[in-house]
């Protein structure tokens, strides 16, 4: 894929479909990792694929640091190859997939949990389909991630460097 979205390497992955031309064929790393990211966009402001490829373009990246971006009304956009390595979450990215979804913000700008129904029947399409093609053992937000600064084996949420995704992943009904 190019820097393009326009580009004809854009592909979309919907619900019930599959991979397409992408799929397991040429990947070569070994995955292990599914890790949720919000955009942390208001739930009031359109986030497209290409404000997503501006943003990340803006912060020194040629394409979009995730696999997949999960608009509002749930359309699944492939925004990265699953063979190349992401660019999403720091020490975890040669293993992991990064699944982002718009929103994360509420209308004040706070930290919310503002997926829509699509956009959790798609994560749930999405996360289940990943795991029949690689051999996923862990699901968990970005936050989740954070180093763990006391040193006790849990990252809380004191240490967590961001609220990204904005919901508990572990405990959501539409992440297993």
């Amino acid at each position: 894929m190019g820097s393009n979205l326009e580009s004809s390497d854009s592909r979309s992955f919907g619900v019930g479909g599959s991979a397409g031309h992408n799929g397991v064929r040429g990947v070569t790393r070994a995955i292990t990792l599914i890790v949720v990211h919000c955009t942390a966009t208001r739930v009031d402001a359109d986030f497209t694929q290409k404000d997503l490829l501006r943003c990340h373009k803006a912060r020194g990246m040629r394409m979009v640091g995730y696999h997949f971006y999960i608009r509002k009304d749930g359309f699944i956009w492939t925004t990265r190859p699953l063979e190349m390595v992401g660019a999403h979450c720091l020490g975890y990215n040669a293993e992991s997939i990064g699944v982002a979804y718009e929103g994360g913000l509420d209308g004040q700008g706070l930290p919310a949990d503002t997926r829509t129904p699509q956009q959790k029947h798609s994560l749930r399409a999405l996360i289940r389909t990943l795991k029949t093609m690689f051999p996923i053992q862990r699901v968990c937000g970005h936050r989740e991630l954070s180093p763990d600064k006391n040193g006790n084996g849990v990252v809380e949420p004191a240490e967590w460097l961001k609220q990204c995704p904005c919901f508990d992943v572990a405990t959501d009904e539409w992440c297993r």
